[in-house]
């Protein structure tokens, strides 16, 4: 035997043992978690945390199920958002049971059948989840193989298996014959059998995505999709701003009205149930037109939007304080960025069905958080949380936290007044686009000094930011909550702690200076709603930094990519950032061409999640105020590569969500209410201004843990395309986005 080290930075005390073609995994028990054993009178030992969600739930049949057919079942309580994380999850598991992936299916987020895993976000699915049913698949592979091995009489070291059958000579057995007994309601143990990455033939391969078919073929495949037999259909009529109270409404018309089942009210909150979809919608319209509304709305001025956010009290905290000997500042130099509130602007409006039936209710819904929703739906309506039931349901379009918890709790209340009938929820686009929580508007300074040789011998940043997530939580943090006549109020929000970090997501650089101060001015009360935008600060901190060095590399006369290379010293960051650069032929540059430029960025996502490098090359029309991105070649690390082609999906998808948030989106308002309602309002990325080319390359680690690779790009490529548009101009623009009146008034 020998031992080596496993490469998972979040461990102390690990050893790994090769033998027999499997990585055997043994973890130190945490104390903590035997403390809590005790507590709880388990005799078991504890499940290290490095299993993921398995420390969490750790009985093996919450995860894998094998059926006396030997189909196998796995559950995640990851939701599926487009990201391909059932895709993989089955490949995982697939590869560990030594079963063909077309005889496995996977059940995600659902109440009523998985574990709880919170919340699908944060790029935490591969890590926590992934992680949990690689382990748990190995693990019920090897008990199955020992009861094989004492029904054939054959020593296990001779045993093999293969598409769920186990061999042993001219010896055969299914794991459908060995699963009797419930043989895998049993404890985790703190040893895995993980297969050597040499022998994956599941892991590392593209398989196709399974969501994609019914996408692509018009077949059902959203919650907006579903339709119950017996379902009816509502509509909520919105108040004009977030503080408007419904003074008096008169129904009498709208319930008279051909089709209209209910008006429900309850306090300010106001819906209207009807048979078709077209007369709810109808129906709504008229009863918007009888509602009196009072309103003291007073949101801030938007054109001193920025001034207002540096005057609001704030929590502040030095997040890194790093004082070292080194020569002195020869130039010094700073730099201010802002970023709008922007909106998650879902393709598709928020949707839900509800069923309130025999005292239980039954949800289906695109949250992203099925249990927490849970809670606080049934803490609105007052029910037992264990009567209430959420199953997840993809919905179009929903990365991060947009409407679809809201509309979840808008049809859970309406079918509670309306018992025996599926309720469906649809918003409108005005309701979406006015209604959902948006990305917090933010402001960053750096400043830094150079030393004779050009090299950074100080280093300043400081971030001010409302929260990042409020998401459910309480019944207060729903829409609905706020509006019915219990008035629910608000929890606090979440000040989410480094390393990961909330508003100060990635604001640590992961490049080594010799002084670094960096400090956060958390704001935790806002004017405007806004919670868990995709990647949080880290796309604006991201921004800030990488644009900042590469004014610094031009202050220096170094080549940007040579001078980030000079202050990186991971080796897996510095592998990232050569890929790309290889790639692009970023040494090899030929002649400028007028309007056209390059940009380079790099990012750790959280400094702990997946790297990933981008080069650009954008041209830039002055006349016409447009940066229109050519070429992107992107280079990513996600730890050991389950399915390459989903790792290349994520990233381009960053990449282009980047892009639209970087050139086109903000979120417009008045002093009273939303203005941007609708896609003239509130515009974004259009094919014709979509890159003609993007590139990725995935730098796999096999027997490295899985890092969340989801949020990896949209920081490096807004930073990308802002240096590529200083390389061909000259001029920086600091102010997000990189709008064409900006990028007009920069290029006169």
């Amino acid at each position: 035997m020998m031992n080596a080290p496993f490469a998972t930075p979040s461990l102390s005390r690990r050893s790994l043992l090769k033998a027999g073609g499997a990585l055997v995994v043994s973890f130190a028990v945490s104390p903590g978690r035997a403390l809590a054993q005790q507590a709880s009178g388990a005799e078991e030992a504890a499940i290290p945390d490095a299993f993921g969600s398995l420390a969490d739930h750790p009985m093996l049949d919450a995860w894998i199920r094998v059926d006396a057919g030997g189909a196998v079942t796995v559950f995640t309580g990851k939701a599926e958002l487009g990201q391909g994380i059932r895709t993989a999850i089955l490949q995982v598991a697939a590869e560990e049971l030594s079963v063909s992936p077309a005889e496995t299916t996977v059940i995600t987020a659902d109440t009523g059948r998985t574990p709880n895993e919170g919340y699908t976000a944060a790029s935490h699915s591969m890590e926590d989840s992934g992680t949990a049913v690689r382990n748990a698949a190995a693990q019920a592979r090897e008990i199955l193989l020992g009861i094989a091995a004492e029904r054939l009489g054959i020593d296990r070291d001779r045993l093999s298996v293969e598409n769920g059958v186990v061999s042993g000579g001219d010896q055969n057995i299914g794991y459908g014959d060995l699963v009797g007994g419930d043989v895998l309601h049993v404890q985790a143990e703190p040893v895995s059998m993980l297969k050597d990455p040499s022998r994956h033939t599941v892991i590392g391969t593209d398989v196709p995505r399974l969501d994609i078919p019914a996408k692509v073929t018009g077949a059902p495949a959203y919650v907006q999709d579903l339709r119950p037999e017996g379902m009816v259909h509502a509509r909520v009529v919105r108040p004009p701003s977030y503080s408007s109270r419904l003074r008096s409404v008169e129904t009498t018309t709208v319930e008279s009205m051909p089709g209209v089942v209910a008006v429900v009210r309850n306090g300010s909150f106001l819906a209207v149930v009807a048979e078709r979809e077209f007369e709810a919608i109808e129906a709504m319209h008229l009863l918007a037109d009888a509602a009196e509304w009072e309103d003291t709305a007073e949101l801030p001025d938007q054109e001193t939007l920025y001034d207002f956010l540096l005057g609001m009290p704030s929590d502040d905290k030095v997040i890194q304080d790093v004082s070292g000997t080194a020569a002195a500042a020869v130039s010094s130099h700073e730099a201010t960025y802002h970023r709008p509130y922007q909106m998650h602007a879902s393709i598709g409006p928020s949707c839900a069905v509800a069923h309130f039936q025999n005292g239980a209710m039954t949800i289906w819904s695109h949250t992203q958080g099925v249990y927490p929703d849970r809670a606080a739906i049934a803490e609105l309506l007052g029910m037992e949380v264990d009567r209430v039931r959420i199953i997840h349901v993809e919905g179009a379009g929903c990365y991060g936290h947009n409407g679809a918890d809201d509309a979840a709790a808008d049809a859970a209340l309406i079918a509670q007044a309306v018992p025996g009938r599926p309720v469906r929820v649809q918003w409108m686009r005005e309701h979406e686009h006015g209604w959902e929580p948006y990305g917090s508007a933010m402001v960053t300074r750096a400043s830094a000094g150079l030393g004779a040789d050009g090299n950074i011998v100080d280093w300043r940043y400081e971030v001010w930011s409302n929260p990042h997530s409020t998401r459910p939580g309480p019944a207060g943090n729903l829409i609905a909550g706020q509006l019915v006549e219990a008035e629910f109020q608000p929890g606090d929000p979440a000040n989410i702690p480094q390393p990961a970090g909330g508003g100060d997501r990635n604001a640590v650089p992961l490049y080594v200076f010799p002084n670094s101060h960096v400090v956060k001015h958390w704001i935790p009360r806002m004017p405007i709603r806004v919670s868990a935008h995709r990647s949080l600060g880290a796309y604006m901190n991201v921004f800030s930094l990488e644009s900042f060095i590469d004014e610094l590399a031009l202050a220096a006369g170094a080549d940007p990519v040579e001078f980030r290379l000079r202050y990186l010293e991971d080796e897996r960051a510095r592998a990232v950032v050569g890929e790309a650069a290889g790639a692009f032929g970023w040494v090899d540059r030929p002649e400028p061409t007028p309007g056209r430029g390059r940009g380079f960025a790099f990012a750790q996502y959280k400094n702990l999640a997946a790297y990933c490098a981008i080069a650009m090359e954008v041209a830039v029309d002055g006349e016409r105020g447009l940066i229109r991105p050519l070429r992107v070649v992107a280079a990513c690390d996600s730890g050991l590569a389950v399915n390459p082609d989903g790792i290349r999906n994520q990233i381009e998808g960053g990449i282009l969500q980047s892009l639209s948030w970087t050139l086109t989106e903000e979120v417009r308002f008045s002093r009273s209410m939303i203005l941007s309602r609708d896609w003239g309002t509130y515009p974004i990325l259009r094919f014709d201004s979509a890159p003609e080319s993007v590139e990725v390359h995935v730098i796999d680690r096999p027997g490295e843990p899985f890092l969340g690779t989801g949020e990896a790009a949209q920081g490096p490529a807004a930073a990308a395309v802002a240096n590529a548009f200083a390389d061909a101009t000259g001029v920086r623009l600091r102010d997000l986005p990189l709008t064409p009146e900006k990028v007009r008034a920069a290029a006169i």
